[in-house]
């Protein structure tokens, strides 16, 4: 046996001791599976292509990736995607964050998608109108179906300072286009004297500030039976006409999450990540780590579900194994599931206050799927307070009439839930030196 192999086995069996200590159920041929091939893994190329499917992707993300998924993806897919145009328009269609790791996360919130463009044009201001355009036709092309419905798009930054409805958006934060603002092509605003001030469409595309771009869906998933919410992260690059590649938003985004669903679009996923600079996984390792800390900071947004995620995802690239192991066998634990509870809540309200096209059967169905959900999971006082909570939504769901927004259950329901979550992952990762002095140095 190698010394390398040696190593691996120590970390497994480590992983073994510290799960059974802290009462996590193991599967141990999968664990043994992971940790092979995650340290034991040679060859010049990081990039794996699963030969029955022609899904690809990073090594490390690959192993997390179950392809019995697929379909499932591709289905709703169809709806997210955007179309290529020849000789104008390049993309490349992946599934991102929990739904890429369907091998441990039994229970993911969302279906998110991660599209390359690469828009080939004359000029960059050129190459900003044909995006401009895609990005409105897509939305308006895809506003509701018989299976879903589109719910916002972020595309673009405020041009300066402003007041839209209640809220004050600074300069350069991403607008969020509801259908309505899409439909007209522009929102309305003021200034920070109070002045009207309207900002379109197009003045957004052009301009080289621009901010990221996101749409997102709630969708009738045909295959689970179950609402979910669906979204399209768009990573949008120039390509000038002497072959030069440039990120329109300052970033070409690392690889190292996302599975392809298609084995044609890998030239063009190859010719554009081979821009990205030499220390692309430092960057995207500490951006992980940004939102890592973010999670764990004291007050209402803090997420330990969202934490273990985020430092599973640092571990596994920086090479602590070890505790990426751990951190593994949490996703797949029953507790687990009431993070997907937690997303479905909001998925729930916003087909009841958004939506015209899911009737109110599927929305009652998905919720008495969420309040089994919290009896297979809970016991005792959470399990009476979230069923209690859960039930009260349902009450309101049957009462209220159509267009009519819900009250405050879903959000105190889902704050029962979270705090029920933030609980398990914290104890659970706490009780690992390393991983708590991890935390510890990112809370100081």
């Amino acid at each position: 046996m190698t010394q390398s192999q040696d190593k691996t086995v120590d970390a497994y069996q480590r992983v073994i001791e510290s799960a059974n200590r802290l009462g996590v159920q193991l599967n141990e041929q999968e664990l043994e599976r992971w940790m092979k091939s995650i340290t034991e893994a040679t060859g010049d190329s990081d990039i794996v292509v699963d030969k029955d499917t022609g899904a690809f992707g990073h090594r490390v993300t690959m192993l997390d990736f179950d392809p019995q998924d697929l379909e499932r993806f591709r289905t709703i897919g169809k709806i997210v995607e955007f179309e290529d145009i020849p000789g104008v328009v390049e993309t490349a269609l992946a599934i991102s964050g929990s739904a890429a790791q369907s091998k441990i996360q039994s229970y993911p919130g969302d279906c998110d998608y991660f599209e390359r463009v690469n828009i080939i044009a004359p000029t960059r201001n050129e190459a900003s109108k044909i995006l401009g355009k895609l990005v409105r036709d897509k939305a308006l092309n895809t506003m509701s179906g018989p299976n879903y419905q589109l719910l916002h798009v972020n595309f673009g930054g405020y041009p300066q300072q402003v007041v839209r409805g209640q809220y004050t958006r600074r300069a350069g934060s991403p607008i969020n286009w509801l259908p309505d603002d899409l439909i007209a092509g522009q929102i309305e605003v003021k200034d920070m004297e109070g002045n009207p001030l309207v900002i379109t469409w197009d003045a957004v595309a052009e301009d080289p500030n621009w901010a990221w771009c996101k749409l997102e869906w709630i969708v009738a998933d045909q295959i689970r039976g179950q609402l979910a919410n669906a979204s399209n992260v768009v990573d949008v690059t120039w390509e000038a006409p002497d072959g030069t590649i440039i990120a329109l938003d300052g970033y070409l985004d690392g690889y190292f999450q996302e599975v392809y669903l298609d084995a044609e679009s890998a030239p063009i996923f190859s010719k554009v990540v081979k821009q990205a600079d030499a220390d692309v996984m430092d960057s995207y390792v500490k951006a992980l780590e940004n939102e890592f800390k973010k999670c764990v900071k004291k007050g209402k947004y803090q997420n330990y579900g969202k934490a273990a995620k985020r430092l599973y995802n640092i571990f596994r690239l920086n090479g602590h194994y070890e505790e990426a192991a751990f951190l593994r066998e949490l996703f797949d634990e029953p507790a687990a599931l009431l993070y997907q509870v937690h997303a479905l809540m909001g998925t729930v309200q916003q087909a009841r206050d958004n939506s015209t096209v899911f009737d109110m059967d599927s929305i009652l169905n998905q919720t008495d799927e969420l309040i089994l959900a919290a009896v297979k999971v809970l016991e005792g006082e959470e399990e009476l307070e979230v069923v209690r909570h859960l039930l009260r939504l349902y009450r309101s769901l049957c009462r209220q009439e159509s267009g009519t927004p819900l009250g405050s259950e879903v959000s105190v329901a889902q704050a029962e839930v979270m705090q029920i979550v933030n609980n398990f992952f914290y104890e659970k990762m706490t009780a690992l030196p390393t991983i708590k002095a991890y935390i510890d140095n990112y809370q100081a």
